[in-house]
């Protein structure tokens, strides 16, 4: 296999931790590391173009490119089944030697016929759960990728693999302390109104939420939209909790 060297390595992990430490969200990194992975495989005669897709479950694909056509590309694979897909499900590196002589994925190599690229190979980036991740690489040129550049590509995407899981740990956390701000926003709303209920009607705090809950069923309007009205109708501040930063 073709590893690189150890001053070489070292230097190509630190500049994915510093991709990961300098990027304000997940795609922001991907968009840095496909740039930086299109300059570290490609050959002087023979640039390539890299994408990078990521699927993670209850969200939306992400994908970013070193270039419009690869993103045009990645977004194809977004819509057919092709190599990137393939690589993913079967976490091994696929290749199209030539686009025009290719016969799998019909459907989306007749889409991608006209983009003026003619190589393509497709890494799975090894991430955790149920998030599927490639690094897709384009040529201009046919048999642009020796089996030599395949183990390069490989090499490569085992060290890209570990910065974008930690990425994905990050964003992961700040998505459960958003989820978690938001809730305890929600909470101080309800738990506002409840109060205001039970100051208007002489109810203890169960019944002033019954009356609450029974009025956003009847509305057909969310608990904690309907506790913000309520709230907003005798109060002008704004609604902070304890635990803002």
């Amino acid at each position: 296999m073709v590893n690189p060297r150890p001053e070489q390595e070292a230097l190509q992990n630190g500049y994915f931790l510093d991709l990961v430490l300098g990027s304000e969200d997940v795609e922001a990194f991907l968009g840095e590391l496909a740039a930086f992975s299109a300059e570290s495989l490609s050959h002087p005669e023979a640039p390539v173009f890299c994408g990078i897709t990521v699927l993670r479950r209850k969200k939306s694909a992400t994908a970013a490119s070193s270039d419009d056509r690869a993103r045009a590309m990645d977004e194809l694979q977004n819509d057919f089944d092709g190599p990137c897909l393939t690589a993913m499900d079967k976490l091994t590196p696929v290749m199209v030697p030539d686009l025009l002589r290719e016969h799998r994925w019909p459907e989306y190599v007749q889409a991608a016929s006209d983009s003026g690229l003619r190589s393509i190979l497709s890494v799975p980036l090894l991430v955790e759960g149920d998030t599927r991740a490639a690094l897709n690489l384009y040529s201009e040129q046919p048999d642009s990728f020796s089996a030599e550049d395949v183990e390069r590509a490989e090499v490569f995407a085992s060290h890209a693999s570990k910065s974008l899981r930690l990425a994905l740990k990050i964003a992961q956390l700040s998505d459960a302390r958003n989820d978690l701000a938001a809730a305890m926003q929600s909470r101080t709303v309800i738990d506002l109104a409840v109060g205001a209920i039970m100051a208007q009607n002489h109810c203890s705090q169960d019944e002033a939420f019954t009356i609450l809950r029974t009025a956003s069923s009847n509305r057909n309007i969310k608990l904690r939209h309907l506790a913000k009205s309520i709230i907003s109708a005798v109060s002008s501040g704004k609604i902070t909790t304890h635990f803002e930063e």
